[in-house]
């Protein structure tokens, strides 16, 4: 079936799976990055230290990592679509209730609540992207889908800058967390369930359902489902560790580790540095714009050069080449050229990440994808804790901003080393 939707041209039905899967995927940055956002007037009004708020920060992405690992494999059991509605769900409602926390503790529990769902949101649009696109045209159109992340980012922040000085951070919260509800009658009538998911998991119906997106896809329909394989067992991280997927699957996991820590480090503390530099709040917001705005134009470029020259090459290439800009950051500091190195910034370690999302979905069959893209993010997301929390450390004994991303290009070039070394066939 897979063979016949790679040798046809896209239809409309796929592109209205990539479009959804898109615009969930700006949710998820718009959900992240408010916390970035609304960091400075949080921490001006509960006068919170930069230690505090490094943990305010990771705990939202401890969130992320138990929603990728344990939330996201379900996805292989009850399907994309469920639970993609269940993690939007998730979002909304913690989203918006953050509007009322009084007290660090409150953000720290709406922050881990909400990251629940982003994790299992996140591996669900790739896994779905995957499976509908064809294989030679794949790599970009989960790239594009996790672009979205930026372009929400990108989104939310042009929005902060006035919300915030005009109604506050509460009502950013707010704000958020009426968008977000929005997705549940979006991701219900617009998305399609996944046909992979219906032919190898077979759930009640399953065969009716499946005839229905044929037929959409121009296919032909089937009299009978296939032999369903593994039947009533669920999928276990132990399957990504046996011999076909094991090194590959400890390379990844490593390089995601590695890039997460930078990529949430610099998302997270690029406003509040900016801030402390004398930068305005408004103009610090811009900031953490302007580094998101860079990571639109590199997922794309990402995407079309890994067409070009394979995932790995094109990843490895981009993440050490922002090593080097970070390392060299401080020459900037004082002049206009920082924005723009700002831009670079996030144009290379988010063009970067996203090219491993694209890895993970390449990497494992049907049958196991979620459950590997969602421990594989789940990894990442181990390094997206401990960066901010590293940061504020850092900043917290008087590292300056120059010489925090010095300390963070070391993790970034050994990601990218790493990327250009994972071995599994599956990916060039």
């Amino acid at each position: 079936m897979k063979n016949q939707l790679d040798q046809k041209p896209m239809l409309s039905l796929q592109y209205m799976v990539i479009l959804v899967c898109f615009l969930m995927n700006m949710l998820d940055g718009m959900d992240v990055m408010i916390i970035s956002y609304t960091a400075p007037a949080i921490a001006k009004a509960w006068a919170i230290s930069p230690a505090k708020l490094g943990v305010v920060f990771s705990s939202g992405l401890v969130g992320m990592t138990f929603g990728a690992i344990i939330l996201a494999p379900f996805a292989d059991k009850i399907g994309r679509k469920a639970m993609m509605l269940l993690a939007a769900a998730i979002m909304g409602s913690c989203i918006y209730l953050t509007t009322y926390s009084t007290e660090v503790w409150h953000l720290l529990s709406f922050r881990f609540i909400s990251g629940l769902g982003l994790g299992a949101m996140l591996a669900s649009t790739a896994a779905l992207t995957a499976e509908y696109t064809p294989n030679n045209t794949k790599d970009f159109w989960v790239s594009f889908v996790i672009s979205g992340y930026p372009v929400g980012a990108v989104a939310s922040g042009l929005a902060s800058a006035g919300i915030i000085k005009a109604s506050g951070w509460q009502r950013m919260f707010e704000v958020a967390g009426m968008f977000t509800f929005l997705a549940l009658p979006i991701l219900y009538f617009f998305l399609t369930e996944s046909l992979d998911f219906y032919l190898k998991s077979q759930p009640a119906g399953a065969l009716e359902k499946a005839n229905a997106i044929l037929k959409k896809l121009n296919l032909e329909e089937l009299k009978e489902l296939p032999e369903k394989a593994h039947a009533g067992k669920a999928v276990r991280v132990s399957t990504l560790l046996e011999a076909e997927y094991k090194i590959s699957t400890l390379q990844l996991w490593l390089s995601l580790f590695l890039a997460f820590s930078t990529l949430y480090f610099l998302t997270n503390w690029i406003p509040k540095l900016a801030s402390d530099a004398g930068v305005s709040m408004e103009n610090a917001i811009w900031a953490g714009t302007i580094f998101n705005s860079g990571a639109i134009l590199g997922i794309s470029t990402q995407g079309y050069l890994s067409l070009k020259f394979g995932l790995k090459k094109t990843i490895g290439f981009i993440l050490i080449l922002t090593a080097f800009l970070m390392a060299i950051f401080g020459f900037f500091v004082g002049s206009d050229a920082v924005l723009f190195i700002f831009f670079l910034l996030g144009f290379g370690v988010q063009g970067g990440f996203v090219g491993l999302y694209a890895v993970a979905a390449r990497m494992y069959p049907t049958q196991i994808r979620s459950t590997g893209v969602g421990w594989a993010i789940g990894m990442g997301r181990v390094g997206g804790i401990i960066g901010p929390i590293v940061g504020g450390l850092l900043i917290a004994i008087g590292l300056n901003m120059t010489e925090s991303f010095l300390v963070f290009a070391a993790p970034t070039l050994l990601a990218g080393i790493m990327t250009m070394k994972i071995s599994s066939k599956e990916i060039s």
